[in-house]
């Protein structure tokens, strides 16, 4: 479920999908990780989809294809996770998204306090919600380096309504 405000026109961004998944991490524990990518189908296609999305971004000081955002270091960071009833919500002034989040995403995220988010300009058209996504499609797609150097990356504080 997404819903958006401001400048950005809802259209334009095509249907935003948010995955969560957890794997290992160079020092051996689980990393939760959150992808989110629109479907490119805009009025305009996948080119205008990019458009939209590196514009909404931007317009929250996250950097496409730059360093990583530490929003632990960054409290003014206008991008917020929420993790609430088996759910991840990431939430900007003008997005509001959510994931069903796995129990290897939630023990993961209690663990470390945060989740890895990628959110890239790049469409993936094949990863519709309610579609089953294949480990290995998704990573194909998550790992690949036009997917990474066309995304902002950001660690994200978890925060849950319990405080």
């Amino acid at each position: 479920m997404t819903s958006t405000t401001s400048e950005i026109r809802p259209a334009d961004l095509g249907t935003l999908v948010v995955l969560a998944w957890s794997g290992e991490a160079p020092d051996g524990s689980d990393m939760p990780y959150l992808l989110a990518y629109s479907l490119g189908d805009a009025e305009g296609g996948p080119d205008a989809t990019a458009a939209a999305v590196e514009q909404l971004l931007a317009s929250n000081g996250l950097p496409v294809g730059g360093e990583l955002v530490d929003g632990n270091a960054k409290p003014s960071l206008p991008v917020r996770l929420l993790v609430e009833a088996g759910q991840a919500v990431v939430q900007m002034p003008q997005l509001v998204a959510q994931a069903d989040a796995p129990e290897e995403w939630l023990a993961a995220v209690a663990d470390r306090g945060y989740a890895y988010l990628v959110f890239t300009t790049r469409a993936w058209p094949e990863g519709e919600p309610g579609k089953v996504v294949e480990p290995a499609t998704l990573a194909a797609f998550a790992g690949a380096e036009e997917t990474l150097n066309a995304a902002a990356h950001i660690v994200l504080p978890a925060t849950s309504l319990r405080g």
